[in-house]
């Protein structure tokens, strides 16, 4: 128990040096957009080379949600493409990359 009042002292801290950012009402007028879908666009954008269209989609929904949006979309994927290949995650996730293999795992 003695251990967690540190950690949770340096918390405080942290949060206290880093407020949360306030975000402004949705305007009405533009239609909202969730997490998913701006992922699907951006990316989408980004593999046709549409910078206007990677603006236009990174303002649909915060920065950090159009992060965790991206990571969710590259997971799914890979795991797809594993299941289809009859591959394991890893191999098929080096692979995309161009990185060397590892050592073979279990398939998904």
């Amino acid at each position: 128990m003695i251990a967690v009042r540190p950690a949770f002292a340096r918390l405080r801290k942290v949060f206290a040096a880093h407020p949360p950012v306030p975000v402004p009402p949705p305007d009405p007028s533009r239609p909202q957009h969730n997490v998913f879908e701006a992922a699907a666009a951006y990316v989408t954008a980004s593999v046709e080379d549409d910078e206007d269209r990677l603006d236009e989609v990174s303002g649909w929904v915060a920065p950090d949600a159009l992060v965790f949006g991206i990571n969710e979309l590259a997971c799914r994927a890979v795991i797809a493409l594993a299941r289809e290949r009859d591959e394991p995650v890893e191999a098929v996730a080096r692979g995309l990359l161009g990185l060397p293999g590892t050592e073979p795992s279990r398939p998904v």
